[in-house]
């Protein structure tokens, strides 16, 4: 692939990563306190994904590293997300 090529991979990366934070604005003004909506997880990980990419293209050392530490950890959110979604509701205590 050409160099402007990954020059706009790298572009498109860095937009889907700083858009999470513009999706967690948006909610958290919408439910009126600080929250985070699975879709920043999502892009977080496209985005991470599509940076570390990009710096594999480059070779940089320094950005591989961080991006794939990123990747995992946005990867841990999800699977947690997921894990308490399908957990079974618990029994309230019967009163009497």
């Amino acid at each position: 692939m050409s160099a402007t090529l990954w020059l706009i991979i790298g572009y498109l990366g860095q937009a889907m990563f700083f858009s999470r934070f513009l999706v967690q604005w948006i909610a958290s003004e919408r439910a009126g306190k600080s929250v985070v909506p699975i879709s920043f997880w999502f892009l977080s990980l496209l985005g991470g994904l599509t940076l570390l990419a990009y710096s594999i293209w480059r070779k940089d050392p320094v950005f591989i590293l961080g991006q794939s530490c990123g990747a995992l950890i946005y990867m841990r959110n999800l699977m947690l997300i997921r894990r308490e979604k399908t957990r079974q509701p618990e029994t309230p205590p019967l009163n009497g």
